[in-house]
């Protein structure tokens, strides 16, 4: 018997890190023109912006299907192994459940679900740890006790560069994401209890609005978990992030500065260039 570590595709963690520790990743699904692709695996985020631009919306998203959890689960199931899985926040998606309802009709009692109540990498600093205390010897049962009572601590946040893509998707108004655009407004969406909302409003170019938004997370940085944090973006503009690696570098806190690149789900809704940090606050 083993602990498999498994997680959806919205966790945006690099091939090398889910190598690293054999964890399983579940692709959620991009609709576009009535068909539906599989999350990094069949379509990449460029194709996607280009659909968007050239259909003037954005693609809609679904949960993991069931046959994927046949194919990648099952095989697990008749080992009789563990699998915990880490999924994206179940206010943003009907992943977890789905996970739920698999295990239920197989009738099997070694599945345990996590909502994560997070995103991208605020998914993945739950995944890594969960696969570093299975790496140290933990039980599952300690296992899933320590990643749901620190998903609280885990702090998501991104800078988004376009409001066009969140107009498409509904989630500002068509009017609004103009305005914006034309007075170079750069909000900063924060992740709280699974729910994501904007925290924040920059004005100016990316490279100032990053600025502004690295000295508004100093503080709490400077009361991270040292282990790791990640720096990821969705084709993100070079200079934007090297700024955000130098800064974090600058503080001599952390052991790891990791840089991941957001899939095509976290993608379709925020629009290219976009870029967060994300970690762990001690408790």
């Amino acid at each position: 018997m083993a602990i498999r570590i498994v997680s959806d595709s919205t966790s945006d963690l690099s091939k090398e890190q889910i190598d690293r520790y054999g964890i399983t990743i579940l692709p959620l699904c991009i609709i576009m023109d009535g068909k539906s692709y599989y999350d990094w695996e069949e379509i990449t985020p460029t194709e996607i912006y280009a659909w968007a631009d050239a259909n003037k919306t954005t693609p809609k998203t679904a949960a993991v299907t069931f046959e994927i959890l046949e194919q990648r689960l099952t095989p697990m199931m008749e080992a009789g192994d563990d699998i915990i899985f880490i999924g994206i926040s179940e206010d943003m998606s009907t992943t977890c459940n789905v996970v739920r309802m698999f295990a239920d009709e197989h009738e099997y009692k070694r599945l345990f679900v996590i909502n994560s109540e997070n995103l991208s990498t605020g998914i993945g600093l739950q995944v890594l740890k969960a696969a570093e205390m299975a790496e140290a010897g933990s039980s599952t049962e300690e296992i899933v006790e320590a990643i749901s009572a620190a998903r609280g601590r885990v702090r998501a946040s991104f800078i988004v560069d376009t409001l066009t893509y969140l107009a498409r998707g509904g989630r500002c108004k068509a009017t609004t994401a103009f305005l914006g655009n034309a007075l170079k407004i750069h909000p900063m969406i924060s992740v709280v209890d699974g729910k994501m909302g904007v925290a924040k409003k920059y004005r100016g170019n990316m490279i100032s609005s990053m600025e502004h938004y690295m000295a508004d997370l100093a503080e709490e940085l400077n009361n991270a978990e040292t282990k790791r944090v990640f720096i990821t973006h969705s084709q993100g503009d070079p200079a934007t992030v090297e700024r955000a690696r130098a800064f974090l570098s600058g503080m001599n806190r952390f052991e790891e500065i990791c840089e991941t690149k957001a899939g095509g789900v976290i993608s379709s809704h925020c629009g290219p260039k976009t870029i967060g940090i994300l970690y762990y606050v001690k408790e």
